[in-house]
């Protein structure tokens, strides 16, 4: 929700499509503030992509209403919208220039020939592509395409712009270099950013607010601290990031306590097996032995074997390695502050 009471970019009241006897999207209600950077997460089939599919109107829902700026678009169709859509394929056309290519929409718009160009040109400035204006999107990097397909997006001005996993396709090194760069955009612009993907990271890098999806309904709403920090359920702690899952044994056994927890890798610090169980106050401990160590550059995965027969998964900065190998007994502590439970 908005809670500022201004009209939010999009609204959606009891969303529902079905696909025969499969409800993809199963009574969403949602408010996007205008202005915000919104992150739909959730695996495959998760109902993401199908909710902005209803929103570019690609799709009409089975039941609920879309509003965008206040206006119901529920039986809209596309053109009729004030959005825009960004695909992972981008889409460009081939046969035209770059100019050409993010021109196009104002073409088809009626705009006259001397202000498409100057507003093609302004919106290639924008995206840091106005050098390569004359070039066919062939003679670009993939990472030029996705910039060129942004500012054929931008360039019509809409009030809403959604992106299809328009990162999926890129390498690791420019992926994450177009995360920073979308991020910038995005606040220049001002429009209304709604991201859909799979990638946690990508979602908790780039978001003002996520909503998590699962099976065509969301699950946990918030920041991208907030969703992080205190997932609502096993499945949220689970796929947003890497979590230590507690289930009503585990966590008798290890942490002598009732109900469902979750743990964090990084919460949880290892020394050696000389040093005292007892950690000291508001913190637990469990003693074990380390089955298995992972260099990761940036610190190192240790898997840990408890004595009552749980795994712990914990992450270590570079900074502050303990002197631990497999096979070495270790105590393993965390601050009690830092179990988050689950429903």
């Amino acid at each position: 929700m908005t809670g500022t009471g201004a009209t939010p970019a999009i609204r959606l009241s009891g969303l529902q499509k079905h696909f025969g006897e499969v409800r993809a999207v199963d009574g969403v209600d949602l408010e996007i503030a205008d202005g915000e950077f919104f992150s739909m997460l959730g695996p495959s089939g998760s109902g993401k992509t199908t909710v902005l599919r209803l929103v570019a109107g690609f799709e009409q829902p089975t039941a609920g209403s879309i509003e965008l700026g206040g206006r119901d678009v529920t039986g809209s169709a596309p053109f009729e919208r004030d959005v825009n859509t960004v695909f992972q394929d981008y889409a460009l056309f081939p046969h035209m220039s770059v100019l050409e290519n993010v021109a196009y929409g104002l073409r088809v718009r009626g705009v006259d020939r001397r202000e498409r160009q100057a507003r093609a040109l302004e919106a290639l400035e924008t995206v840091r592509l106005q050098h390569v204006a004359d070039r066919r999107p062939t003679q670009l990097s993939g990472g030029q395409r996705q910039r060129v397909a942004l500012a054929r997006a931008v360039v019509v001005r809409p009030k809403v712009l959604l992106l299809d996993e328009p990162l999926g396709a890129l390498d690791l090194k420019l992926r994450e270099q177009m995360q920073v760069e979308l991020k910038q955009l995005q606040r220049e612009l001002g429009i209304t950013f709604v991201f859909v993907t799979h990638d946690q990271e990508e979602a908790l890098t780039l978001s003002d607010r996520v909503a998590v999806f699962n099976e065509g309904r969301i699950v946990q709403l918030g920041s991208p601290r907030d969703v992080y920090e205190t997932p609502v359920d096993e499945y949220v702690a689970s796929f947003v990031g890497t979590s230590n899952l507690f289930d009503p044994d585990a966590s008798r056994t290890v942490l002598g306590r009732e109900g469902r927890y979750a743990l964090r890798p990084e919460k949880i610090q290892l020394a050696a097996s000389g040093t005292s169980s007892d950690p000291g106050d508001g913190r637990d401990s469990v003693r074990g032995v380390v089955a298995e160590t992972i260099y990761l550059g940036i610190g190192r995965r240790v898997v840990v074997d408890t004595e009552q027969g749980a795994r712990l998964v914990v992450l270590e900065p570079s900074t502050a390695l303990a002197a631990v190998e497999r096979g070495d007994a270790v105590v393993a502590s965390w601050r009690r502050d830092d179990l988050v439970t689950l429903t």
